[in-house]
């Protein structure tokens, strides 16, 4: 019986997600199309399409939970068998606890927020809206379902009930007393006294926390509980938690997230890497360097669509590495050149983390991508300089040009190379909004891969969304929780505090410039880069505007120094993606990846203090 409700469970999760965003590419399309040709939209697609986000964030969320791929510092995988055993248990146990917590918030959430007469569709949105909570406990019950031994997921599930219960007691006590506070006063009475009690150990578990976070408790459980602890020492409702979530998911370009990911993915799971290398490597494979050109210029490529999914090394670093191998660099340097190369998209057009800077710092999107273009290219041809010198240097061999070889690869990734350019003319000649371009894109990539090169079916297309659904639940969930800490951190008057603290010690803007590359640096270590952007950017924002940093320029710093973070020791993500996918030593990582580290740094200051290569193209 178990079993059939388990499997139950996962086909709806599973079919939730494909619906949510198969129906989102759909209506987005449709919407640009019957804008262009009847001069008209859809009747109410907006709240059709935010609604859509939400159900496709939380119910990939919930997918995450249970194939164990939220995001999360790495530091625990390298304890003794015995104690690392007992931090998975101690960290799923707080998941749960924290997932329970924020479940409760959502229920209370979605009972007051909105009245009963509020619809999507037919549908009353209160009926919609409990998607967060479902997705919540959903996950609460599969921290607590991952743990291996029977004895310790029964002490885990009895703690993590506890803490969720005693941290979200007071919304479920206004859920169960909604008829009125005189039917339960036994409740009422029981919250008042608890209330206090879990403001005093706010502080300690904010710390407890911090702690779990280097053995392994996802990222969005350590900000989103952050945020829930310092709601309940202020004495603030929890409900904002939830409320914030919801305002940041059904925000106008967070519907591009989870389709360009899914671009990435249909990219990545058909054989239009291979194509791009043929065509990289005949066309630049001629000259010193060249196969290093091919490789950096395809890793852009794929990282513009997967954003820091670490999709790019996975997909692409077994055949590259092969090819470069082949050509007589050194497996060391082939793993440096590589794992470097795997964010080196990130500030190009349509980069994920561009779309959310822009959200979370309410700035142009498209200002920030034509912004980034000259530092993203700049960084580009950085680790391409490297390539070069090192095969310039060591005399390796170069592969002969022939040019019907070249056109011959064009006509074969040509479909794929159009890409780009596509997304690039829709939104920027002002054909198409960002979430559109984002929808046509996917049906362009679906159609390339299925129709024109045949390495896909159609049969395939819920199996690569489902796929894709860890990375777009992972992402948006993380966006959905740390909005609630950026609320608390706002409302607590720290951004504006800080830049008056900032003012009277700090003159000039060139040594602010140097620490905020220091601090960024030291947040890219520990801390992914969707995080860092929903809590560090209301921090800097008033720093920006106090020493008078174009907003845009402040934006490509920030994400320059977040993409250093993917390579800079003890835990960047890209350091052990190329330890898996490479099957090297963590410490030889950190060696082979030094070099390219110190050339990124070098241009990322260089981007710092020279905003012209930002704001010249403005």
């Amino acid at each position: 019986m178990a079993n059939r409700l388990a499997r139950g469970v996962r086909r709806t999760e599973d079919a939730l997600v494909f619906l949510a965003v198969f129906a989102l590419a759909v209506l987005l399309i449709a919407e640009a199309a019957a804008r262009k040709v009847f001069n008209t939209g859809i009747r109410n697609s907006g709240v059709y399409i935010e609604h859509l986000v939400l159900v496709a964030a939380f119910a990939a969320a919930a997918v995450a939970s249970r194939e164990k791929r939220h995001l999360a510092l790495a530091s625990g995988m390298f304890l003794p068998e015995r104690t690392r055993r007992i931090a998975d248990t101690v960290t799923a146990a707080l998941a749960a606890a924290l997932t329970l917590t924020f479940g409760l918030c959502s229920l209370s959430f979605a009972r007051n927020a909105f009245a009963a007469t509020e619809r999507v569709g037919f549908l009353p949105k209160r009926l919609v809206v409990l998607v967060m909570a479902a997705g919540f406990l959903a996950m609460s019950a599969r921290f607590v379902a991952g743990i291996g031994r029977r004895r310790a997921r029964a002490v885990a599930a009895a703690g993590a009930a506890a803490l969720g219960l005693f941290l979200g007691f007071e919304p479920l006590v206004g859920l169960l007393t909604a008829g009125g506070a005189k039917a339960m006063p036994g409740l009422a009475a029981a919250a008042a006294f608890l209330k206090p009690l879990a403001a005093g150990a706010a502080g300690p578990l904010i710390a407890v926390l911090v702690v779990a976070a280097f053995f392994g408790l996802p990222i969005f459980a350590v900000l989103g509980g952050i945020g829930v602890l310092l709601f309940v020492r202020g004495g603030l409702p929890l409900e904002i938690v939830p409320n914030q979530a919801y305002g940041v998911l059904t925000g106008g370009a967070i519907p591009a997230i989870p389709l360009f990911a899914a671009v990435g993915f249909f990219l990545s799971e058909s054989r239009a890497g291979e194509r791009m290398v043929r065509f990289f490597q005949a066309a630049f494979g001629w000259f010193p360097g060249g196969l290093t050109v091919m490789a950096v210029i395809v890793c852009a490529f794929f990282t513009t669509f997967t954003g820091a999914s670490g999709v790019t090394i996975l997909a692409l670093g077994g055949l590259l590495g092969v090819i470069l191998e082949k050509a007589g660099y050194p497996k060391r340097f082939t793993v440096g050149l590589l794992t470097a190369s795997g964010s080196i998209g990130l500030l190009l057009p349509p980069s994920l983390p561009v779309i959310i800077y822009g959200v979370t710092a309410q700035a142009s999107i498209r200002d920030m991508f034509v912004g980034g273009l000259l530092p993203g290219a700049f960084l580009v041809v950085s680790v391409i300089a490297v390539g070069i010198v090192y095969s310039w240097k060591h005399g390796l061999p170069r592969h002969p040009l022939r040019v019907r070889e070249a056109l011959t690869a064009l006509r074969g990734s040509f479909w794929e190379l159009l890409l780009p350019f596509l997304v690039f003319g829709l939104y920027f000649g002002g054909l198409a909004s960002l979430q559109e371009s984002a929808a046509i894109a996917l049906l362009y990539v679906w159609i390339v891969e299925t129709f024109i090169k045949k390495d896909l079916r159609v049969r395939d297309l819920p199996r690569i969304l489902l796929k894709a659904a860890p990375i777009i639940g992972g992402v948006l969930i993380i966006m959905a929780l740390a909005n609630g800490l950026s609320y608390y951190i706002i409302d607590a008057q720290i951004p504006q505090r800080l830049s008056d603290k900032v003012a009277a010690t700090i003159s000039s803007p060139v040594v602010f410039l140097l620490l905020l590359n220091l601090a960024l640096l030291v947040v890219g270590c520990f801390m992914d880069i969707y995080s860092a952007i929903l809590v560090v950017v209301p921090l800097i924002i008033p720093l920006g505007i106090l020493f008078r940093i174009h907003p845009v320029h402040l934006g490509i710093i920030f994400l320059a120094n977040l993409e250093l973070g993917y390579l800079t020791p003890p835990v960047g993500l890209n350091l052990y993606l190329a330890c898996y996918r490479f099957e090297e030593p963590i410490g030889r990582v950190y060696r082979d990846v030094l070099v390219f580290l110190a050339i990124e740094l070098a241009a990322v200051l260089l981007i710092t203090y020279v905003p012209f290569l930002t704001t010249a193209l403005l």
